[in-house]
């Protein structure tokens, strides 16, 4: 268990997720030290930049400290991490190149700091502070297009698994193949992280634990067209504006959680020192919903239609269904599960200062 006076690092401290975890762990007492150079401006311009973020966190988190790195800044990172030493407690890794169409445009940028950029932080981290826990927030995208080989029924609003299926209850399980399917650039990058991470925790003895979200949000999510659905979804029905559904007939289902829950799980595993491993993780059947759901409970929210358009090509590797099984999880860290339904999360989503569709 971490001590009130030891010290975190969040990569990625201004994403989403990474100021949920900022807050938390400032709130149990840590001193943290956020990494962030607001590469969400250069992936998706401005409309999606972070950076007042850190003015935010500044104000509120008394114990938060800023640095303006880029984790692909090697000697930088040595640096950070070398002066803290045994001082360090945690390391949640949530700095990514989040997006499959951004992965296409530049497949070196997105390897870079997906694969190589954590290849590097594990490194500094077994080399400086291997008494530290390394948190690593992966996707469910290592899957590749598995999950579309499940025997899946059109229901009319959206694809649903077959009732007989072993996943129908509680979703998608750990036991999921990764191998010989179609996983995206994006998804190969976060495989190599993913891996490297479990690898380097057998290899040399550390502890690691590795998170496989699905799809993730919150209030304040930079949502953009390529990159944060329920977000973007939001923010263009707030806007007024013509929402496109890619694929699937918009029918592809996704589970949500909220970032706050996924930063509720590292503090779970930072302070009740259960399992090492890799889970699932995400809002399981009661955040999930189609595109055209929650289009539906957007315009029953506002209480009119939201504009939408149809591409029919699906995005490449996209999931035609996926729902977390979180039970693994949840055995081993008692008391955790998903807050909000998905209803719940397009309601707060709605109600939010969103930033307008970039």
């Amino acid at each position: 268990m971490c001590s009130a006076s030891s010290t975190a690092i969040v990569t990625g401290s201004l994403g989403l997720v990474g100021a949920a975890t900022v807050r938390k762990l400032c709130a149990l007492g840590l001193e943290v030290i956020g990494t962030d150079n607001d590469q969400r401006r250069h992936f998706f311009g401005d409309a999606a930049s972070n950076a007042a973020m850190q003015a935010v966190l500044e104000k509120h988190c008394a114990t938060y400290r800023h640095r303006t790195l880029d984790i692909r800044d090697h000697d930088a990172m040595t640096a950070l991490i070398a002066t803290l030493g045994s001082n360090l407690s945690v390391i949640v890794h949530a700095a990514a190149q989040p997006s499959h169409d951004w992965a296409t445009q530049d497949p070196l940028t997105d390897f870079a700091i997906n694969a190589q950029a954590t290849l590097g932080l594990l490194d500094v981290w077994r080399r400086h502070a291997p008494e530290a826990l390394f948190l690593f927030t992966s996707t469910n995208k290592v899957y590749g297009d598995r999950p579309n080989d499940l025997p899946l029924t059109d229901l009319g609003t959206r694809l649903e698994i077959d009732p007989a299926h072993p996943f129908h209850a509680r979703g998608i399980d750990e036991s999921l193949s990764i191998d010989q399917t179609r996983h995206s650039l994006f998804g190969v990058s976060k495989t190599a992280a993913d891996l490297m991470v479990q690898e380097y925790a057998l290899r040399f003895g550390l502890r690691s634990v590795v998170f496989r979200a699905g799809c993730l949000t919150g209030e304040g999510h930079k949502g953009v067209k390529s990159h944060g659905f329920l977000a973007y979804l939001c923010a263009v029905a707030r806007a007024g504006g013509d929402y496109e559904v890619i694929g699937h007939g918009g029918k592809q289902v996704r589970d949500n959680l909220h970032a706050d829950d996924l930063a509720d799980a590292f503090c779970r595993v930072l302070l009740g020192r259960g399992p090492a491993g890799v889970y699932n993780i995400g809002g399981g059947r009661r955040g999930s919903c189609s595109v055209l759901e929650a289009l539906e409970i957007a315009a029953e929210v506002r209480g009119h239609p939201v504009a939408h358009h149809f591409s029919h090509t699906a995005r490449y590797g996209d999931h035609a269904w996926w729902i977390t099984d979180t039970r693994r999880f949840e055995a081993d860290y008692p008391g955790w599960s998903p807050t909000y339904s998905a209803r719940e999360l397009i309601e707060r989503l709605l109600a939010q200062g969103l930033a307008e569709p970039g």
